[in-house]
């Protein structure tokens, strides 16, 4: 009974819905234990370094049991969820056919069916076996697929019952377990395991190395008691985590700032013509419904100056010592969210004609502000634009995103005296911001790019003549 028990049980593995993302934080499960699901069901939403997430189950079956609570923080390959799937879809019956290990094995469904991820069933078993061995076959193959299995985190109750006929039992713990242990210096045979099935956690490693440390903290016992913890004022002070989007925006900006050496150029111009422009195309039938701003102008004007100095578009390759030239733009448009930061980009931009590109940036803006930007939508970048003039910051020195070698940065549109044929009017003004990567892009080009974005905002019929 306990076995058909076990067999039944499926678990779902936080899985890596972005490009190499290590974590994600459980905002929010929409089943409790004892809910009926179905495949393809949404069961949580989870919040990356990228952005929020809905991770839908790959099976049928009653929710047994929930891992974590809602705002955890939680590996990728993590079992979160637990389903009892014996009233749905058979399970794939384990590798061996060992009576003993048969219940374990299916309780770890990775060694012998498929590992779940984002949507559907995901990757075959057969895509984490080991290529076999050249030579005569070994005599105990069960003994050594037991042990492959331990190794991999998979198996050890299968670990333990091939260990058992050795002079020794191993001790059983997954792979980070046993290099943690190594890099403490601990022996995992003094260790008491505390796991399940008598695997040794990275608790129980921590804790054979737990006396020794104490030995100089219990010395000095005048000084124990104000050393262990800060006190904080807490209504004077408030601590944020450092985790999702902000925590990767820290890491980018950083990492950003720190590899590629910025070039950061100004300009100060005249943009009352591409103001009338903007309210003029708010009237025009083409674009009615459509979000028609300066921010829309501005993006073409950029595409523009891309396409006359197609070699900013470009990134460098620290790997392979190249320079990559993008013959395509996927305009990035740098967005304030209450999760923080966040720079989805359009596909292919210089493709679009000015209503696609309104379209575009108004279903961009949108979704961000609510959240449900997917990371697809922020990988690929090329170039970014950043508006700081929404704030009535006049200019600023934007950070390159990561990957990038430009960011045009916007200042805010504002009415000033300004000598116009002769005369000082009052005119709208604004002043750009361009940096730019100067492993590969030369001032010369820098320069060019700049002066032709704002080229094109003074005298917007450029964008006719020059595209």
């Amino acid at each position: 009974m306990t076995t058909m028990t076990e067999a039944s049980v499926r678990e779902f593995k936080m899985p890596d819905v972005g490009e190499g993302l290590t974590e994600a934080e459980i905002l929010k499960w929409y089943v409790q234990p004892g809910d009926q699901v179905t495949d393809g069901q949404v069961v949580c939403e989870v919040e990356t370094a990228k952005a929020a997430v809905e991770l839908p189950i790959p099976y049928d079956g009653v929710v047994r049991d929930l891992h974590f609570p809602e705002g955890s923080t939680v590996d990728v390959g993590t079992p979160i969820i637990a389903v009892d799937v014996s009233g749905g879809a058979a399970v794939p019956a384990p590798a061996q056919a060992a009576a003993p290990a048969a219940p374990v094995e299916e309780k770890k469904p990775e060694g012998s069916g498929r590992q779940p991820v984002l949507v559907g069933y995901g990757v075959a078993a057969s895509s984490t076996k080991r290529r076999p061995r050249k030579g005569p076959e070994v005599a105990v193959p069960e003994a050594s697929t037991a042990i492959h299995k331990e190794l991999n985190g998979h198996g050890p109750a299968a670990a333990a019952a091939s260990a058992g006929t050795a002079d020794k039992p191993r001790p059983l713990a997954k792979p980070p377990v046993r290099k943690l242990a190594k890099d403490l210096g601990v022996d995992l045979a003094t260790v008491v395991p505390s796991g399940p099935d008598g695997i040794i956690t990275r608790e129980d490693v921590h804790a054979a190395v737990a006396p020794p440390a104490a030995e100089p903290v219990t010395a000095p016992a005048v000084s124990a008691p104000p050393a262990p913890v800060p006190v904080y004022d807490t209504a004077r002070e408030t601590r944020v985590p450092v985790k999702g989007v902000r925590k990767a925006t820290a890491a980018a900006m950083v990492g950003s700032a720190f590899t590629a050496p910025h070039v950061t150029e100004f300009v100060t111009i005249d943009v009352t013509r591409t103001m009338k422009l903007v309210e003029e195309l708010k009237q025009d039938k083409d674009l009615q419904g459509l979000r028609v701003n300066p921010l829309l102008l501005i993006a073409k004007a950029l595409l523009v100056a891309i396409k006359r100095n197609p070699e900013i578009n470009a990134s460098w390759d620290e790997a392979n010592q190249e320079i990559v030239l993008k013959h395509y733009v996927n305009l990035g448009i740098a967005a304030a969210t209450p999760r923080g930061l966040i720079v989805p980009n359009i596909k292919d931009a210089h493709d679009k004609t000015l209503p696609q590109l309104a379209e575009a940036l108004g279903e961009l803006v949108s979704t961000a502000r609510e959240g449900r930007t997917s990371p697809a939508a922020m990988q690929g970048g090329t170039v970014t634009i950043t508006n700081v003039g929404v704030f009535g910051v006049d200019t600023g020195t934007p950070i390159l995103n990561p990957g990038e070698s430009a960011i045009l940065a916007i200042g805010a549109i504002k009415l000033q005296p300004w000598v116009h044929k002769g005369k000082v009017k009052p005119r709208q003004v604004t002043t750009l911001a361009l940096s730019f990567d100067h492993r590969l892009v030369d001032g010369e080009l820098g320069s060019k790019v700049l002066a032709d974005v704002a080229a094109i905002l003074e005298q917007p019929k450029r964008l006719i003549t020059w595209a």
